[in-house]
């Protein structure tokens, strides 16, 4: 049975670079017939944050990664960590380290001055366990697993074979001084015990993986597959980070971004199908996706692809569906969304335009709100053309008068006048967009004049004949 994991830290944000990462596990679960694990990596105290646990939930949720098991939480398991710490010890494995944070910090700016990897010196190594056993009683301490001096070799279901030799290799700390595991040993342990096969995770993991592979020699205990993915990148080729651009999944969900097009994006961010497909349901991910296509090549992250596709997705949504998911951000805009027939009716209007949900307020307000804020630029640009003031006041009149006001029969009766004045419609449309919207550019005017109505369409009207008449 298949089985893998998304192993986040409770840090803050989900990174967009993890939420590719969750996805690719996901994908390869449901894929196989497998299971997907979510386990929330909690053991560095120093970078947690209150609340952050259940907003990785809530944001996989949003998604729609739905695990199998889960989420576990690795500070319920210290004991398991420190019976394997112990084994470590008592087989030689590893050793407790007593330096100083200064002392370290000394030694590290030493190496980087003379420019050599900073790395442990090994001062704690030669200690006799006799030794170890009496300053473990007097001082603080942290355990370390020895390297050994040799070279580590694995194979990676994306980038092949892989060396690296054990002599540029630290001894890494295993065990804190608080007694929490760091990440190499815990989610060595994790995976194993929690009977994980394949470990998919970022790049920037991949020089960790030759200790990795140790402690599982050291333990005795075969290996899971490892596939390492390429990293995220910027438009200029460095490492995605929010210095340069939102990076966090929850800010695109509070932007307006549908969650299939977000996942439908990152998708495509390190793999690919042999035809070059861009838009995938999720039933097609799921049904073509493999580690074999994945790239080993960085991957770069353009905003403006994501817009794109997200554009896509909403038109293709049904008006339904759009107008319920557009209803969060028209509230928080202050617009009353109780009436669902008629919201629904303006979303329509505008749905070939709308890119994000957070631009639906901005385009339908003018149906939502009784007094318009007319744009600059539209007055200057079509209602102080000379023969507006005549043209508008004619056709309140001719509205007026009409037994329907449809968008049929306001198209006829305008365009009627357009040949009776010998006008060319644009002098006339252009006038009552602006009069009606407050904006040059919006949907088809006379299913715009329909849905807003005889007596609002002749209150803005003659608003805006009063203005021009100063």
């Amino acid at each position: 049975m298949i089985k893998v994991r998304f192993a986040p830290s409770p840090t803050g944000f989900l990174h967009i670079g993890g939420l590719r990462t969750a996805l690719y596990n996901y994908l390869f679960a449901r894929h196989n017939n497998g299971i997907f694990l979510l386990r929330i990596e909690d053991t560095d105290r120093s970078r947690f944050v209150e609340g952050a646990a259940e907003g990785l939930v809530d944001i996989l949720k949003w998604a729609g990664l739905d695990f199998d098991e889960g989420p576990l939480f690795q500070s319920d398991r210290l004991d398991i960590y420190k019976e394997r710490v112990d084994f470590l010890l008592k087989n030689g494995f590893a050793y407790r380290c007593f330096c100083s944070a200064d002392r370290l910090d000394g030694m590290r700016k030493a190496q980087i001055a003379k420019k050599q990897p900073p790395k442990y010196d090994g001062l704690c190594k030669s200690l006799s366990p006799e030794e170890s056993d009496k300053l473990a009683k007097e001082k603080p301490f942290t355990v370390r697993m020895k390297m050994p001096q040799e070279e580590i070799i694995f194979d990676d279901a994306i980038r092949g074979t892989v060396k690296f030799h054990g002599s540029l290799i630290d001894d890494q700390v295993i065990l804190k001084s608080d007694g929490y595991p760091t990440y190499h040993l815990a989610n060595v342990v994790d995976d194993r015990m929690m009977g994980i096969t394949h470990v998919i995770r970022g790049e920037e993991w991949l020089s960790s993986t030759p200790k990795h592979i140790i402690l599982y020699r050291y333990f005795g205990w075969n290996p899971p597959v490892f596939a390492h993915l390429p990293l995220l990148l910027n438009p200029d080729k460095s490492k995605l980070s929010k210095r340069q651009g939102d990076v966090a999944v929850e800010s695109y969900k509070e932007k307006g971004y549908l969650p299939e097009a977000v996942l439908n994006y990152v998708l495509l961010l390190g793999w690919a199908t042999e035809d070059s497909q861009q838009i995938f349901s999720k039933e097609e991910m799921i049904a073509k996706f493999s580690i074999e296509r994945c790239g080993k090549s960085g991957a770069i992250f353009d905003i403006q692809k994501l817009i794109w596709m997200n554009g896509e997705y909403i038109r293709k949504l049904p008006i339904e569906e759009l107008t319920r998911r557009a209803i969060p951000f028209i509230e928080k805009a202050g617009f009353e969304a109780s009436d669902i027939g008629y919201l629904q009716k303006c979303v329509f209007l505008e749905q070939e335009k709308i890119k994000l949900l957070s631009d639906v307020p901005h385009l339908i307000d003018f149906f939502l709100k009784d007094d318009i804020i007319y744009d600059k630029n539209a007055l200057d640009k079509v209602v102080k053309k000379p023969g507006v003031f005549e043209i508008l006041n004619d056709i309140a009149v001719v509205y007026s008068e009409l037994k329907e006001f449809t968008e049929q029969s306001t198209e006829t009766v305008t365009r009627e006048y357009a040949i009776k004045k010998s006008l060319k419609t644009a002098q006339i449309f252009h006038p009552v967009r602006v009069a009606v919207s407050g904006r040059t550019e919006g949907p088809s005017l006379f299913h715009m004049l329909e849905l807003l109505g005889r007596d609002r369409v002749l209150k803005r009207v003659n608003y805006l004949i009063g203005e021009i008449n100063g």
